[in-house]
């Protein structure tokens, strides 16, 4: 009995470290699910999912797994060689043999270090082809979102998702998919190459595969945990960076800046942790592995010895030193792919958190989208009419328009007016179908916006926003945004919405550079470049909010003159703050807490003497007093 002592050792730890991490598994399985912390999608449907990226570079991945077989042709072999070696120098010892194995080993290794590197290359090369499909795919995605899903998420979460989650996605098949299929390849070949050489032997050293299996499974969980945790941590990092940096200004303005630092400290010190946590899970697993590894040399070199020792045999197989040089470096074959799935699973967990992140957003289905009979407009005559229309942004929500119905014919221009809140915006969102209205119908030609398509529709309607939005790179870029659109054309537009002027009195005129945030133009220029932007869609029906407000007077002055043009051209929609602009408008509507209380022309409602009237004479005040 006290010669197995050291065997019952080896068991009893490994036993002691089983229970250790039961222990835990249930203690952290318990506090994720008070946490509601669990992944929702699981690894089989996310591999499932991923697949769809590999299938049209499949002929890319057959060869690379022809190459794989090849390298790890060199890990199979190369110990027998080595105990084959051993025996042969310890027999009639020849040199020219030796050189024959020392060429045969050198040239098994020389193919596999080739066929790994044309293996890198060409995973390479399919991974970044994957990762534009992935990024692609997700952006097209998000640009397909309603405007109600898009002001839920934070831009930094969006960002993440196209930039460091695409990333981390591809990992998978260009390191991941191809280190686990190699490395499944040689621990196959591995055992089979040692069940050859001593069966016995073997089977001792595969006493050590269920402690493998169990660790492996238990890390497996701690790993997503943790990765998922990590990736949520530097989701909110990214959205709180995305959010403050630009509004930095406003910050800095009201000396928030030490609030400010403390919140995004906390941050910082959160994903730190979260990090710690993947090092601590990666840290504990790999040693564990490396423990069974000692143990299997261990009981490699104390059967082994006992079976030489005692007459070279072990349950009747032959035991020599040859035998021992090879198994221990077979051993070492056999547990260097399964330490190294402590590096692949950090990976794989991290891309799998990131594919889930993505999916998330992939599966948002569109709160907007086109009926599967839309029709497609090929051009918008302008009469726009609402029959008995309720909407609300929230269903638990207040009502913004309540049983509102007014119709504007083909070539008139309307107005709205109220205070703030009265849902003004919110109408001229419903023409641009941006919303889905909960109860009634907005008509566009007598057509129910939800049954035309919506791109058919944006393309025949001009925006024009309060907050201009202006991208960096050139004037040109802003105003074609990828259209091909000739210079002269571009111009005469400019000409025909008076933004000329400014064109030319730019140092490199259309190729004058937007910087970030559009700081080298002032309110009123970005007006006038908008402007000329929605005039070179042609379109048939404009939509002004708010155009004039918040810019100089000359500036004023100009787009005033330029929509009073447009307006002669189609039908015209127009929210703006002061009445003097809309007082030739064809009908008034005047807004309170969403409805109607109020419409006619100018004329008409100042004879009235209601709302209207009153706020027509209060800023008429103003403005002589002024």
């Amino acid at each position: 009995m006290r010669e197995y002592f050291p065997i019952i050792v080896v068991g009893a730890t490994l036993g002691l470290i089983s229970i250790a991490m039961l222990v835990a598994y249930v203690i952290v399985k318990s506090k994720v699910k008070a946490q509601a912390f669990e992944r929702t999608v699981s690894d089989k449907e996310i591999i499932k999912r991923l697949a769809r990226y590999a299938k049209p570079y499949y002929p890319s991945f057959i060869a690379v797994l022809m190459l794989t077989l090849v390298s790890i042709a060199y890990q199979i072999l190369s110990p027998y060689l080595v105990g084959y070696v051993e025996e042969m120098i310890k027999d009639e010892f020849v040199l020219g043999d030796l050189f024959k194995m020392v060429i045969l080993y050198f040239g098994m290794l020389l193919v596999s270090v080739l066929s790994s590197y044309f293996q890198a290359v060409i995973l390479q090369k399919t991974g970044q082809k994957i990762i534009s499909d992935i990024r692609e795919e997700t952006f097209a995605h998000i640009e397909s979102l309603s405007h109600e899903q898009l002001n839920g998420i934070p831009v930094g979460k969006l960002v993440t998702r196209v930039s460091n989650d695409a990333e981390s996605v591809s990992r998978v098949f260009t390191n991941v998919a191809a280190n686990l299929v190699k490395n499944v390849f040689i621990v196959v070949g591995v055992l089979a190459a040692m069940l050859v050489l001593n069966y016995e032997l073997t089977l001792i050293i595969l006493c050590f595969v269920p402690f493998i299996i169990l660790f492996t499974l238990l890390f497996r969980h701690f790993s997503r945990m943790a990765y998922r945790r990590e990736k949520e941590k530097t989701s909110d990092i990214n959205a709180f960076l995305s959010e403050n940096l630009s509004g930095m200004k406003v910050i800095q303005s009201f000396n928030a800046d030490g609030d400010k630092y403390d919140e995004f400290y906390d941050k910082t010190r959160q994903h730190g942790k979260a990090v710690l946590g993947t090092i601590f899970v990666f840290g504990i697993f790999r040693p564990i592995v490396y423990v069974l590894y000692t143990f299997a040399v261990l009981v490699l070199f104390y059967f082994g010895a006992k079976g030489y020792l005692d007459g070279a045999s072990l349950f009747g197989q032959a035991i020599t030193g040859g035998v021992i040089v090879s198994f221990y470096m077979y051993i070492e074959r056999f547990f260097d792919p399964i330490q190294s799935l402590a590096e692949q699973f950090n990976v794989l967990q991290s891309a799998f958190a990131s594919a889930e992140k993505i999916f998330t957003i992939m599966d948002m289905e569109p709160t907007v989208r086109d009926r599967e009979d839309a029709i497609e407009l090929d051009e918008i005559k302008g009469d726009v009419e609402f029959k008995n229309v309720w909407f609300r942004y929230d269903e638990d929500g207040d009502w913004i328009l309540k049983d509102v119905s007014f119709k504007i014919n083909a070539g008139e221009t309307a107005a709205f007016v109220g205070s703030t809140g009265s849902g003004k915006t919110t109408i001229l969102s419903l023409i641009c179908h941006n919303y889905d209205v909960q109860k009634g119908q907005v008509l566009i030609d007598g057509h129910d916006v939800r049954d035309i398509k919506t791109s058919s529709l944006r393309k025949r309607l001009g925006q024009m926003p309060q907050d201009v939005f202006l991208f960096t790179g050139t004037v040109r870029s802003n105003l074609t945004l990828g259209d091909d659109i000739p210079d002269e054309e571009i111009m005469n537009v400019c000409r025909e919405v008076n933004a000329d002027k400014l064109v030319t009195s730019l140092k490199d005129g259309l190729d004058e550079k937007v910087l970030v945030g559009s700081e080298n133009f002032s309110a009123g220029e970005r007006q006038l470049l908008s402007f000329a932007r929605m005039s070179l869609r042609h379109p048939d029906v404009i939509i002004l909010d708010e155009a004039t407000s918040n810019i100089d007077t000359e500036t004023e002055q100009l787009i005033k003159a330029s929509i009073d043009k447009m307006m002669k051209k189609g039908t015209a929609l127009v929210v703006a703050h002061r009445l003097s602009t809309i007082k030739n408008s064809d009908k008034i509507f005047v807004l309170s807490h969403g409805e109607i209380i109020e419409r006619g022309n100018h004329a008409e409602l100042i004879a009235k003497k209601g709302r209207y009237c009153e706020l027509y004479t209060l800023q008429t005040r103003k403005e002589l007093l002024a």
